[in-house]
């Protein structure tokens, strides 16, 4: 028999409950604390990793710093209102409906008043600091802040003050405001509570105590308006009032009087309820508010519009011309386009067919490889194996081969992942771990078969090629995994595939970068951050092993360089033999007075970063002020960071090199073998070309009427997007030598036709930076990009073999439109490519068709580009030819000639043979077949009819134009 004592089980439980409460509480802080560590730690293993930590500790000592300064004004603030509140709570309360009500409620929270009061405390101080410490940027620029040495027009303040103080001033309001105003909100509650503020019942509504309290409450919040006021005068630098950015006529003449006289009155007001200490009644200090409040109304909202609608907008060019120059010289100014030269050109043509010969002959290499296009090209003949990748977007540099520097088409072979049904945890992690080898290519010529003439390709990197590499391997890439484990004792990572009986190199990494994970406490850490417990069980990690991660160049010099805002466009670049990311940084501010305001998003989004994953969209921030302050390398071995300072003078980048000590060497260490390969940022130069297209005009009565306004046309190859810059060497009027530029061109507002062209040196030296505009004449624009693409798709003799490329399903694709001026015009060239149809299997890509040429009215289409010259140089019509009637059906094609028939047949041949060779890897037969392939063309084009299709063979031929729909990988 058992024998139970009443109610022990119930009392049982409920022990074992209240045991278990604090343990899982003390679990749950435990566990917080530990993430919050590992995070921490873990980052600054990182930092350390790359020789920048003490940029991690500076933020982590300010953010620590603001989250708990902000975090105790507010708590410490708000908390003795509360308290000063319920001290002077009266002692009696009169006995009404309304205090009945209350009652309820102070007896549930009068005994756990002090856990209310700490937990909503300790809540509002939490958001508080958290919220504060993200602008730990504004407070260490305050504190580092560099002179700029100009002074704005209006309150002629040194730059400086706009960029850093005034910024720091207004977050430093913001929280006074927040906690004064939370103060009160508290401070009107705990009085209602406590009977001290009254809705009901006769007499006074408020206690003599409670009055007082809130007097000197709200007399600190109009006090602090009062500063507000003052302040907000020096804001109106960035009013967009105006017909233009910055104060203008009415910001000047009647919002910058209001706000003084605003000031003046609310520390009128802010004194009366001070003043309400010493008398009974609300009265003083409610006249005083109410005056504030008529005033802003009519000082700060009637008279500024008065003065806009009658005294600005019927004289609006005399009233705002003084604040329109402001605008445009300050707005040039901070964009760095302040020194550009705009020149007439194209008024005088040359027309001579010999000076045009001379002026073919001293044209250099023009660069006719797209590398917009030609990703897939590169993708399949240099991937060797389909587990290494190329991104869609290729970059453009320049390299001495042979002696001659030569504009050369760039790309690493990267990795991108374990090989489909081969994958597991060890192959992901410790084998395929990086990429390998560097593939580059003439930037102004092209192999047998439209095919990128290759200086370095193939692997291993042979030692002979003429770009000399001893460090090809890729561990710090855009396409590298999440994360890898490395140079483990005897692990063996993938180097590159070759003939060998396993069928590959293997090797160890022993570069500097990377995380030690070889003990247990760094691979738990490393276990819980990126959540996977293969890293902590796994008995394949070796001493001396290492972990990479977060290892992208972009995201490696944002976290180095926290201040600096990134061009979307790394780039790689062979320096003393080891491969090199050059990154551009800028500095940038949404601060400089008077300069026109863009979004950085919308003024760098074009064709390629529209459709190109290689290239980064800019984030959408809205500046007014931009630099190319820094130059950064990543090494893809070791992922070893260099920042080196490029703009000497910007005071944003002098501030931050103050702030993080160390970090950014001076431009006097840049080693020549590196700034051989820097080259004018793409993201700058279309926030440049963005102010030019109206800040070109620089007197204010034209700027105001706003007809000579240009805008970047839309590229020809891809409606209704941007078109992009373009790097190309070339010879601008009046220079000797042909240079490296980064170009562009404008239409006029809502008009097809060209208005500029413009270019800035792009090669580091004296004409770096120099940027040059050759406005066209007004009454006789030329061509824009939409017009030559549209001549070039309609001139017979071009049609015809656009025509005859489009065969058999093969379908063209249209190269840059590079426009270069050349004989006092302009010279267009375009390649255009062509893709052979075909599945995934089948794996098509770009091969070069024709290359097109207009100068003048003059257009022509060749296999090369010396051949198009010649044709458009050398007098011969390009007037078209008659053409005979359609029939009714519209579209049928007109009857072939016998030349035409005879050109067919040797076509389909050549086709035939070609394909036969290419099966047998015979390449000297594959050769003479494309040289009778080509020559076929020229005859079908000679003979003025359109090319049918010719019969491709089952396992994929050429199109008749000659272009293979499969040709050899490489594997």
């Amino acid at each position: 028999m058992t024998f139970r004592t009443p109610g022990f089980g119930r009392r049982l439980g409920t022990g074992r409950t209240r045991l278990m409460l604090p343990i899982l509480v003390v679990f749950a802080v435990l566990l917080i604390v530990f993430m919050v560590f590992t995070a921490t730690y873990t980052n600054l293993l990182w930092y350390r990793s790359i020789g920048f930590s003490d940029v991690y500790t500076t933020q982590l000592q300010a953010k620590v710093a603001l989250f708990f300064g902000a975090a105790l004004l507010m708590t410490l603030v708000v908390g003795a209102n509360v308290a000063v509140a319920y001290r002077l709570r009266p002692a009696y309360r009169p006995l009404s409906v309304e205090q009945q009500g209350l009652e309820r409620y102070r007896a549930v929270i009068d005994p756990r008043r002090r856990l209310i009061a700490w937990s909503l405390l300790g809540l509002l101080g939490l958001l508080t600091g958290s919220s504060v410490a993200g602008q730990w940027p504004v407070w260490l620029a305050f504190l580092n802040r560099t002179p700029f040495n100009v002074e704005d027009p209006q309150f002629h303040k040194d730059i400086s003050f706009y960029v850093f103080t005034y910024p720091f001033l207004r977050l430093v309001l913001g929280v006074v405001f927040a906690t004064v105003i939370l103060s009160i909100v508290a401070a009107v509650m705990v009085h209602y509570l406590y009977g001290g503020l009254r809705l009901q019942g006769p007499g006074d509504k408020a206690s003599p105590p409670a009055r007082a309290h809130l007097s000197v409450l709200f007399g600190v919040f109009i006090l602090l308006k009062a500063f507000a006021y003052w302040f907000d005068r020096y804001g109106l630098v960035h009013s967009e009032r105006g017909v233009s950015s910055g104060a203008s006529y009415t910001d000047v003449n009647a919002l910058l009087p209001a706000k003084t006289i605003l000031a003046v009155i609310a520390l009128l007001c802010a004194a009366m309820f001070f003043g309400n200490l010493l008398r009974r009644g609300m009265m003083l200090p409610g006249v005083g508010f109410t005056l504030l409040v008529l005033s802003a109304i009519l000082l700060g909202g009637v008279y500024p519009l008065l003065i806009q609608q009658f005294q600005v907008k019927p004289d609006e060019l005399a009233k705002e011309r003084e604040f329109i120059s402001r605008n445009i010289t300050a707005t040039r100014k901070a964009y760095g386009v302040d020194g550009a030269k705009v020149v007439q050109y194209g008024q005088q043509p040359v027309t001579d067919e010999k000076k045009l010969q001379e002026e073919a002959d001293r044209l250099g290499g023009v660069r006719v490889l797209d590398p917009n296009v030609v990703g897939e090209t590169f993708q399949q003949l240099q991937r060797i194996r389909p587990f290494y990748q190329f991104p869609d977007t290729l970059d453009v540099d320049r390299y001495q081969v042979d002696g001659k520097l030569v504009d050369t088409i760039v790309a690493l072979r990267e990795l991108s992942g374990a090989p489909a049904g081969q994958r597991s945890w060890v192959k992901d992690r410790m084998v395929y771990t990086h990429g390998y080898g560097f593939v580059s290519a003439y930037g102004d010529r092209f192999a047998n078969g439209g095919v990128p003439d290759f200086i370095t390709k193939n692997m291993p990197v042979s030692p002979d090629q003429k770009i000399k590499l001893e460090r090809p391997e890729i561990y710090f890439g855009e396409r590298s995994a999440a994360y890898s484990v490395v140079g483990g004792t005897g692990q063996q990572e993938l180097n590159y595939p070759d003939n060998s009986a396993s069928g590959q190199q293997s090797s160890n990494y022993d570069g500097q970068g990377g995380v030690p994970i070889d003990s247990f406490f760094n691979k738990l850490l490393y276990a819980s951050k990126f959540q996977d417990k293969n890293l902590l069980l796994s008995g394949a990690i070796n001493e001396n092993a290492k972990l990479l991660y977060d290892r992208s160049p972009r995201e490696m010099v944002q976290k180095a360089a926290p201040w600096l805002t990134l061009d979307g466009d790394p780039y790689p670049a062979v320096v003393n033999g080891r491969i090199l990311w050059i990154l551009d940084g800028y500095t940038t501010s949404n601060s400089y007075p008077y300069s026109e305001e863009m979004s950085l998003a919308d003024a760098t989004r074009d064709t390629i970063t529209d459709t190109r994953s290689a290239v980064a969209r800019q984030a959408d921030d809205h500046i007014n002020y931009m630099r190319n302050s820094v130059k950064a390398t990543v090494d893809a071995y070791d992922g070893t960071v260099h920042l080196y300072q490029w703009d000497e003078n910007d005071p944003i980048t002098k501030t931050w090199m103050k702030v993080f000590d160390d970090t950014v060497q001076p431009r006097s260490s840049i080693p020549p073998e590196l700034e051989a390969h820097f080259r004018y940022p793409l993201d700058l130069f279309k926030a440049q070309r963005t102010i030019l297209a109206k800040y070109h005009v620089t007197d204010p009565s034209a700027f105001y009427n706003g007809e000579g306004f240009w805008e970047v046309p839309q590229d020809p190859a891809n409606q209704g997007k941007r078109q992009p810059p373009y790097y190309q060497s070339l010879r601008m009027p009046g220079q000797d030598a042909e240079s490296f530029s980064l170009t562009t061109v404008f239409n006029p507002r809502n008009n097809p036709q060209l208005a500029a062209f413009m270019a800035v040196g792009s090669t580091p030296g004296k004409d770096y930076g120099q940027i040059q505009v050759l406005q066209m004449p007004r009454n006789a624009q030329p061509a824009g990009p939409g017009q030559v693409q549209n001549s070039f798709e309609t001139d017979t003799k071009v049609k015809s073999d656009l025509f005859a490329l489009r065969q058999g399903g093969t379908k063209t694709v249209p190269g840059n439109l590079l426009t270069i001026p050349f004989g006092g015009s302009l010279l267009y060239v375009e390649p255009m490519y062509t893709k052979a149809a075909g599945g995934a299997e089948q794996q098509p890509y770009p091969i070069l068709g024709k290359i097109l040429v207009r100068y003048g009215d003059k257009i022509a289409a060749a296999d090369t580009l010396d051949d198009a010259l010649e044709q458009v140089l050398g007098g011969a019509s390009t007037a078209p030819p008659e053409t005979p009637p359609d029939d009714e059906g519209g579209d049928q094609p007109p009857q072939l000639s016998a030349a035409a028939q005879k050109a067919i047949a040797d076509l389909q041949k050549a086709v035939t043979d070609y394909e036969s060779a290419r099966k047998n890897g015979d390449y000297p037969a594959m050769g003479d077949a494309w040289k009778r392939i080509k020559d076929a063309q020229a005859a079908l084009a000679a003979a003025g009819q359109p090319a049918p299709a010719a019969s491709p063979s089952p396992s994929g031929s050429p199109s008749p134009s000659g272009s293979p729909s499969a040709t050899p990988s490489g594997s």
